[in-house]
């Protein structure tokens, strides 16, 4: 059963945070190892976070911004670069074309590095998959990927092709209140496109059996079925990462549950490893991280 952190302050910074640290951790751990060190921001938007609550976008998702959001943050692609040691590439996968406009001035900060930034206008998806088509055993190469989508957009194909590379680290903010719970309506009675929606995040749709069950009650017209949802965030988020752990090496067994100052369940950031040779110290270092410990 996971051992689910809170946090519940100002989140958005937090994750970053997070993060970061791992990045620090990771880079100085195999910094004298003979190895390619990538990192890949699969959602990377303009490289810096600006949640103002008038924006347009922010007002669609108005409890996952709330109080919580400062005016300007530095996002996970400035976070990444600043990050010493140094990687030796980084990938900015962003669909927008304006973002991507915006990631590309961002190298004129990092002309020591502008060299080593790889921007990808392509659907996070469809990128990764190539991405993960590298043979990066082969080439000595090991990786970190962000995954912070906005909303529920990556697929478990995904997950699935970023683990068989076996060669990189995955911190992924799930959709936990912001998207899953959401889908799943209290009387069980999803439409199909929204089943469809959590099949695909999920990877199988075990999940109804989990989150529901199904009850025989008698009644003057006979015995009637009542489909309740028994399935909390607690419930989501361990099988979550169960069904990490059937594809990675290794999974924290800690994710952070992140929450706007309501207390509302927003997201759940979670981190799973590819190598199975460094599974163990890579899990430990990430759940330390997670626990919100100084490393």
């Amino acid at each position: 059963m996971a051992g689910l952190q809170e946090f519940g302050g100002d989140w958005t910074q937090e994750k970053l945070s997070r993060v970061s640290s791992y990045l620090t951790a990771y880079t100085t751990a195999l910094k004298n190892a003979n190895f390619g060190l990538v990192y890949i921001d699969a959602f990377a938007g303009t490289g810096y976070r600006n949640l103002k609550t008038g924006d347009n976008i922010a007002t669609l998702f108005t409890d996952q911004v709330g109080e919580d959001a400062e005016a300007f943050h530095a996002g996970s692609a400035m976070i990444a670069l600043e990050t010493a040691p140094p990687f030796s590439q980084y990938y900015f996968i962003e669909q927008a074309e304006g973002k991507c406009a915006e990631l590309e001035k961002m190298k004129l900060n990092f002309p020591d590095k502008a060299n080593q930034i790889k921007i990808v206008n392509r659907d996070a998806n469809a990128a990764l998959l190539e991405i993960c088509k590298i043979p990066w055993k082969r080439r000595n190469m090991r990786g970190v990927l962000f995954l912070d989508p906005f909303g529920m957009n990556v697929s478990w194909e995904t997950v699935e092709a970023v683990a068989r590379t076996e060669a990189i680290d995955m911190w992924y903010l799930f959709p936990l209140g912001v998207g899953v719970n959401r889908l799943l309506r209290k009387d069980g009675n999803i439409p199909e496109a929204w089943r469809r929606r959590l099949d695909n995040i999920f990877g199988n749709s075990d999940w109804e059996g989990i989150f529901y069950k199904t009850e025989t009650i008698p009644s003057l017209f006979g015995d009637e079925e009542m489909v309740t949802k028994v399935g909390d965030f607690q419930n989501i988020a361990d099988y979550f990462v169960k069904r990490l752990a059937t594809v990675f090496a290794g999974v924290a067994t800690n994710p952070l549950q992140l929450m706007n100052a309501k207390r509302n369940p927003l997201y759940l950031l979670c981190f799973a490893c590819g190598n199975k040779n460094g599974a163990a110290i890579a899990k430990r270092i990430a759940s330390h991280i997670l626990k919100g410990k100084k490393l």
